[in-house]
């Protein structure tokens, strides 16, 4: 019980983010899809691992 309030809210903006009518830049989502992002100079940050646990040695 008590959920009906809830319902509601989660309906009313459910809608409005169906029927809204907003600008979509196409081309943005076409690059961030695609994983290109011309205007950034973004680089990969170093994910080596500086802990060393020994068993390293281990593996064939």
């Amino acid at each position: 019980m008590g959920r009906g309030r809830a319902k509601a809210k989660q309906t009313k903006v459910a809608r409005e983010l169906k029927y809204s009518t907003r600008n979509t830049d196409f081309d943005a989502l076409q690059r961030e899809l695609s994983g290109t992002n011309e205007s950034s100079d973004h680089q990969e940050e170093d994910r080596s691992d500086d802990y060393d646990d020994g068993y390293d040695d281990y593996r064939r």
